[in-house]
């Protein structure tokens, strides 16, 4: 039995002055209205981020009592992982419709948490919160200049990841930044610092935010209202949590979350037609290009061989405190044709590489849709 996503839909983004559950249950509705299917339909949920047992509480919102739940937290990658359990459940028998959802309000909220209070107990107590990090951006600072000083690049180097993001995002009306005027490499250099090398604009954005997909079996799919995008393949990895545990900061988990993905699917870098790649920061990008395959060590920041982020990513579009879901939402829509001026043309697989935590852990999914 193979798996499809056959719906797709964000929830209101940006600074919505409306509850996390509320957005929530918009994203959901959204996305099953999207399928031609209604709560009823739903046995399997995956969600992770709003109170103590997520997938309980959304179902109780639902009303609906599902056979298979998962609430795993791991941080940004966790909505890829749950395409993998949710294609495995599936295929297994536990369940026939699955939604996978997320929302936050942080940006309404004013706030960036979205979970528990920091525990002063954890390995990274003892050797890093001595140096008051900020979390996570002063992590994502040191993978940056072990970056730029391993291949011999600049902050402007990097800065050509954030304009190639903002004008993405200038072509998508969804996004926060659609409005504002391009970015050049000297208006990225002359943002405030945040944590050396990464300034503002080398950093996600703070929105609210969310969306869902529903994924069944290919052969109900074929009987409802969208083209099937059927889950070709997928593959995780975990790393690490304390920035003092890695060996290499640049080997990172998505070479081996997307070794398993592209085996699973029996296909590689060059049969990819569009990328969505969590971007929490501008080294993200260019560092999980290499390690994906598309390109050599170094050489990420330069590489235009497959369009990236094409609705602006967190840099321009949209951080809603966990971006996996609404990578996974532009790449249904751009192998359905659905993204007007950002339409990639003639894409038929992409591939969506979520990221949690600090680089800590790395999830990949392809999906493609017939010839």
């Amino acid at each position: 039995m193979s798996v499809a996503v056959v719906g797709a839909a964000e929830c209101d983004l940006g600074r919505t002055g409306r509850s996390a559950q509320h957005l929530l249950a918009q994203g959901v509705g959204r996305a099953l209205d999207d399928a031609g299917l209604s709560p009823c339909d739903v046995d399997g949920l995956a969600t992770t981020g709003l109170g103590r047992f997520p997938a309980t509480q959304l179902a109780d919102q639902l009303g609906i009592r599902p056979a298979w739940t998962d609430s795993t937290a791991a941080g940004g990658a966790v909505f890829e992982m749950y395409v993998a359990r949710a294609a495995q459940a599936i295929e297994a028998g536990q369940c026939s419709v699955v939604v996978i959802a997320y929302a936050s309000n942080q940006r309404s909220a004013r706030s960036r948490s979205i979970g528990g209070a920091y525990d002063p107990a954890t390995p990274e107590a003892q050797f890093e919160q001595p140096y008051q990090p900020l979390w996570p951006l002063s992590y994502y600072a040191l993978l940056a200049q072990r970056y730029l000083h391993t291949y011999a690049l600049d902050r402007s180097d990097l800065a050509s990841i954030a304009v190639r993001a903002r004008a993405y995002a200038r072509l998508n009306p969804a996004a926060f930044r659609y409005a504002e005027p391009p970015l050049t490499v000297d208006d990225v250099l002359g943002a405030p610092m945040v944590s050396s090398p990464l300034g503002v604009l080398d950093c996600c954005l703070v929105t609210d935010g969310g969306g869902a997909i529903v994924l069944t079996s290919a052969a109900r799919a074929r009987h409802l209202r969208r083209e099937p995008v059927l889950v070709l393949g997928y593959g995780e990895a975990v790393t690490h949590s304390a920035m003092a545990s890695p060996d290499d900061l640049l080997a990172t988990g998505a070479a081996e979350a997307g070794a398993r993905a592209y085996a699973r699917a029996a296909l590689g870098p060059a049969d990819v037609d569009v990328a969505q790649i969590y971007d929490a920061a501008t080294v993200s990008v260019p560092l999980a290009l290499e390690q994906l395959g598309f390109c050599a060590p170094g050489e990420g920041t330069a590489f235009t061989g497959v369009p990236v982020n094409t609705t602006g990513g967190g840099l321009s579009y949209c951080h809603p405190g966990q971006l996996g879901v609404l990578l996974l939402v532009e790449a249904v829509r751009q192998l359905r044709g659905e993204c007007g001026a950002r339409q990639v043309a003639g894409a038929r697989t992409a591939l969506v590489h979520g990221i949690g935590g600090i680089g800590s852990s790395h999830a990949t999914v392809l999906l493609g849709v017939r010839p």
